[in-house]
């Protein structure tokens, strides 16, 4: 599954630079300067780096298990959930306004975000389904021998 490979590796180096990287060291000034407003208190800005940080140590072992062959439904099935809901939440938000008061930049990255999420979704759904009907054809030719 090497564009599965691909796939998180890409979402790892995106979510690490323009999320978790982000949350977990900016100073309140930048997000004002990048048109969001300061988040209080900022302990809840730094937890939310810090669970992206786990997700990204999931998702690169994930890529070390498909190298060793291990299955690689429950890092999909992970970046599902995280991605998924991600999207759906900025869908919601987005939609009902909540950051239309932010600066134009800010906008177009929540945006963005949320169509990467919804994105990345859909291809990790690809995925899953993939690799559902190879273990299914696997198991299917264990039967028979």
């Amino acid at each position: 599954m090497r564009g599965l490979q691909t796939l998180l590796l890409r979402k790892i180096y995106i979510t690490c630079l323009f999320w978790c990287l982000p949350l977990l060291v900016f100073p309140r000034s930048w997000f004002v300067a990048l048109g969001m407003p300061a988040p209080e208190p900022l302990v809840f800005v730094r937890l939310l780096g810090a669970a992206y940080l786990a997700l990204l140590v999931g998702y690169y072992l994930g890529m070390r298990g498909l190298e060793t062959g291990e299955s690689p439904a429950p890092v999909i099935d992970m970046g599902i959930t995280s991605n998924g809901l991600a999207g759906l939440l900025l869908l919601y938000f987005g939609a009902t306004g909540a950051w239309s008061a932010w600066g134009g930049a800010a906008q177009v990255f929540m945006w963005v975000s949320m169509l990467g999420a919804l994105a990345i979704t859909w291809r990790l759904l690809g995925f899953r389904r993939r690799w559902i009907s190879q273990s299914t054809s696997r198991e299917n030719d264990l039967n028979l021998n």
